[in-house]
């Protein structure tokens, strides 16, 4: 089999691959016209968030067997029509879960300190002790909308942290939340009553700018919202009405990315936002656990087509 990796990947991840009799050929950046005019010379394509793997995509590889999503969603993949064209789609979405959990906390501590602002006042000089007044973490009320793998990691980092905690999903997972003292309540309920807001959910169409207008009307003024989930379930021109009467935000996934849509950008050069350039999984573990699960699940599909 032959597997083209189109994107950057742990060397381990190669390696494995490999070792399973695969050939494999990076091209690491290539475009997505370039792409399909070569994709049809390989059995597996492995690829991050980069490209849009869709219908044309799909369809110029013509002998594609695997395709593989170095990462957790698969939202940049068309799976129905793969599926319909006998390709098996993986992905490895237990592997980022701690990685980006810590962050999700990491963000809430900087937006409750305004961390960057005072980082950036002493570097450059100045001395800003008293410019701002921080917000403390313990005691307060963190709402988590979406109470799957990372959810529920954040969850248990906070709770360690004297946090209480409450919990929206489309599913139920009230027993999980009890266990940690907490609540499952209605979105409504948890936008209304929590402090800090920390999304986590799949970008689907219903939770395509699931936090709007209306949504962030329902928002109390001086909380925190933390998006480590996609960028699209926000409205972010809605947020940037909203901006000034919250104590912050702090996001690691945008709508657009790189943004350059002026209203984006005015939103996070705000100084309550606190923004980093969609690095959940970007640790060594995360990455060197993502390798290992992939491969994984690309050695149960091949096994599945021999046997």
């Amino acid at each position: 089999m032959f597997a083209l990796i189109i994107d950057p990947v742990d060397s381990t991840f190669v390696d494995k691959l490999k070792s399973l009799g695969v050939t494999v050929e990076t091209a690491v950046g290539i475009s997505r016209e370039e792409l399909i005019k070569i994709i049809g010379r390989y059995d597996i394509l492995v690829f991050r968030g980069r490209l849009k793997i869709d219908k044309e995509v799909i369809d110029a590889g013509v002998g594609l067997k695997i395709l593989a999503r170095y990462g957790v969603g698969l939202d940049n993949v068309n799976v129905e029509y793969a599926v319909k064209r006998g390709i098996t789609v993986v992905s490895a979405p237990r592997a980022p879960t701690q990685s980006v959990a810590e962050l999700a906390i990491g963000l809430m501590l900087s937006v409750a300190r305004r961390i960057p602002q005072l980082t950036v006042g002493v570097k450059s000089g100045g001395w800003p002790k008293g410019k701002y007044l921080g917000m403390e973490l313990f005691g307060k009320t963190l709402g988590i909308v979406g109470f799957g793998r990372i959810g529920k990691s954040v969850a248990h980092i906070a709770k360690c942290m004297g946090m209480n905690v409450v919990a929206a999903d489309v599913i139920d997972v009230s027993s999980e939340v009890e266990r940690l003292g907490g609540a499952q309540v209605s979105l409504g309920e948890l936008l209304k009553n929590s402090d800090v807001i920390s999304i986590h959910v799949s970008l689907t169409p219903e939770t395509y700018k699931l936090l709007n207008g209306d949504n962030l009307r329902l928002v109390k003024d001086g909380a925190i919202i933390v998006n480590t989930s996609r960028g699209e379930v926000i409205d972010h021109d809605a947020l940037l009405e909203h901006i000034d009467r919250l104590w912050g935000v702090g996001l690691d996934v945008l709508p657009e990315e790189p943004p350059k849509n002026p209203k984006l950008m005015q939103l996070i050069s705000h100084e309550k936002v606190v923004v980093t350039p969609h690095i959940g999984s970007e640790t060594g573990e995360a990455m060197r656990r993502l390798a290992e699960e992939l491969a994984l699940n690309i050695e149960e599909v091949i096994s599945r087509t021999k046997s």
